[in-house]
């Protein structure tokens, strides 16, 4: 059964940098601390891995939930009134009016068939349609002034069918009627296909004085759940599950029949609605389901109630808005077979900045509300796009449809830098809070946080820099360097310092020396004589070149290298 979505409002303020995302303010119910590990940065694939649960809106039954609960040992009546609770059983019966949404044209035509009749609904006059030899097809059509005509087909083509009684032509809709399924004429390419139907065909305008006609299929209630429960659930499963399908199917009927007593049609057969496909539809064990619940249904306040279901919960239910339709956990979604409980998919922020290009480049997703309930509070109600050149706000239900997700109860994997400052504890992190998004640096990618960066790069992984040390590796050129990309993130060296080792050196740092660079056979004889522990020191120079080799000072001493002999010199202070 669908869900409806909501039109996002937008907000026209200009992109103000994300440094506010991180400020320490309450926004849309989130702290600052909640806020950050709500925000999903864009990497520079311009590709989001999502994690989810279930499968629709959540209100309700889930259908796989059901099949779990009767797997379990449960009978219908307990499924039914798991999912809807505090409803009350009641029956509903008579017929319904059901919009045939593949007849696109003005005009019914069906197949002639025995015991076929032809009704005019202005007195309700009834006459039973001649067989003969070479007559095919019978159709309703409109007539230029409004009324309707009835025809037959034969080896001449199409006739009109003169009405016993001389009226010429039916002042009001009309409709057919037969023993057994009337099988409905379809356009199909160049010719027709057929499609059965139990009850009535009916050609009705959908208001008086409209040109156009629409084809509704009016049958008694059960007839119409039998075209209903296959499509909403696969006939080979168990037979507790397609019952509670049935008296869903029926009830959500019986209360959209009640909200349009009057209207010409009272249900569609899409997922507007729920699916029905009529007669071609029913399977035996889909048939024995409905006839096994026959007529019941579950009512509040003695009506109808709108009983929503959808595929899979992923174990929460969600607030329907209807005292029935409760937020819960469900126990009964999660078994093996249901592959809906979670999932995972890939999916491309360009289908959010094409949707709404005032965004400019999308920097981040920022969840704002979520309905807190299950893993990373529940389903996701408001959020906001953080772009280049503006926001946009947008509801849950927006971002599932324009990403094309199963529900809106999902989160996004971190990119490797984010999983990286969370490893250094998130929000307390020494590096701080992330002041924008991923961008790209030659040979991989890099995150702004408050107190430095993190690179990252496919080879190296996800590696943190801040301080003189991340001031001294811009200043060479970064992943330009011939130092390449950090291979361990800030480390501790003895006597107060830090350092970093990367593709092809080392940087140290302590408050009294700054940060050097050290690489090459410097590094090599220094690491020998024991680094910072050595009489040497920390490094006071960054390698340099020197007449036929390379050189270093340190706090206690120089280490200069031969480049044509490989050897070294060493001098104290």
């Amino acid at each position: 059964m669908s869900h409806s979505r909501a039109v996002p409002g937008r907000i026209g303020s200009r992109h103000l940098g994300l440094v506010a995302l991180t400020a320490a303010l309450t926004l849309g119910g989130f702290s600052a601390a909640a806020h950050a590990d709500q925000t999903y940065y864009v990497p520079v694939s311009k590709k989001w891995t999502v994690n989810g649960h279930g499968y629709g809106h959540g209100h309700g039954m889930s259908q796989y939930g059901a099949q779990g609960a009767a797997l379990s040992g449960l009978p219908y009546h307990k499924i039914v009134k798991f999912y809807y609770p505090g409803t009350r059983w009641g029956e509903a019966r008579g017929r319904v009016r059901v919009l045939i949404s593949a007849d696109s044209t003005s005009d019914l035509m069906v197949r002639a068939t025995r015991g076929l009749t032809v009704r005019d609904l202005h007195d309700r006059a009834q006459w039973r349609l001649p067989r003969k030899p070479g007559l095919d097809r019978w159709r309703l059509t409109p007539a230029g002034d409004g009324s309707t005509v009835v025809q037959f087909h034969d080896a001449d083509g199409w006739q009109r069918w003169r009405i016993p009684d001389g009226r010429g032509t039916f002042k009001s809709d009309a409709q057919f009627d037969a023993r057994g399924p009337l099988l409905l004429l379809l356009p199909s390419g160049d010719g027709l296909t057929s499609r059965p139907y139990r009850g009535s065909l009916r050609l009705a305008r959908p208001y008086a004085g409209a040109a156009s006609r629409d084809t509704v299929n009016v049958l008694r209630m059960d007839q119409y759940v039998q075209g209903v429960v296959p499509y909403e659930m696969p006939a080979s499963w168990h037979p507790q599950a397609l019952r509670s399908q049935a008296v869903a199917a029926r009830t959500y009927a019986a209360w959209l029949r009640a909200q349009n007593p009057t209207r010409y049609y009272q249900i569609c057969d899409t997922v507007s609605c729920q699916v029905y496909g009529g007669t071609a539809a029913e399977t035996d064990t889909t048939n024995n389901a409905v006839q096994a619940s026959a007529t019941r249904i579950l009512t509040h306040l003695d009506q109808p109630a709108f009983t929503q279901f959808s595929s899979s919960s992923g174990g929460w239910t969600s607030d329907g808005g209807q005292p029935y339709l409760l937020a819960q956990r469900d126990p009964y979604d999660g078994f093996d077979g249901n592959s809906m409980h979670d999932w995972t998919q890939t999916v491309s922020v360009a289908q959010l900045e094409d949707a709404y290009p005032e965004l400019g480049d999308l920097i981040a997703l920022r969840v704002t509300r979520r309905e807190g309930n299950g893993a990373w509070g529940g389903r996701i109600e408001q959020a906001v796009l953080d772009g280049s050149a503006g926001d946009v706000s947008v509801t849950g239900d927006d971002l599932r449809w324009l990403l094309g997700l199963r529900s809106e109860w999902f989160a996004i994997t971190a990119t490797p830098i984010l999983e990286k400052w969370r490893s250094l504890g998130g929000r307390q992190a020494a590096i701080g809070l992330p002041v924008g998004g991923e961008f790209a640096v030659a040979g991989g990618s890099a995150q702004r946080f408050e107190r430095g960066r993190i690179y990252w790069s496919d080879a190296t992984g996800a590696r943190d820099l801040r301080g003189a040390i991340l001031d001294t590796y811009r200043d060479w050129g970064a992943t330009r360097s011939r130092l390449g990309f950090p291979v361990k993130g800030m480390m501790v060296a003895p006597g107060g310092g830090h350092k970093v080792a990367f593709e092809r050196g080392h940087i140290f740092s302590a408050r009294r020396t700054g940060a050097h660079v050290l690489y090459g056979r410097i590094l090599d004889r220094w690491t020998t004589a024991g680094t910072v522990r050595s009489w040497l020191g920390y490094p006071t120079t960054d390698v340099f070149a020197i007449e036929g080799g390379l050189r270093a000072k340190f706090q206690g001493g120089v280490i200069s290298w031969d480049r044509s002999t490989d050897t070294f010199t060493i001098r104290r202070f």
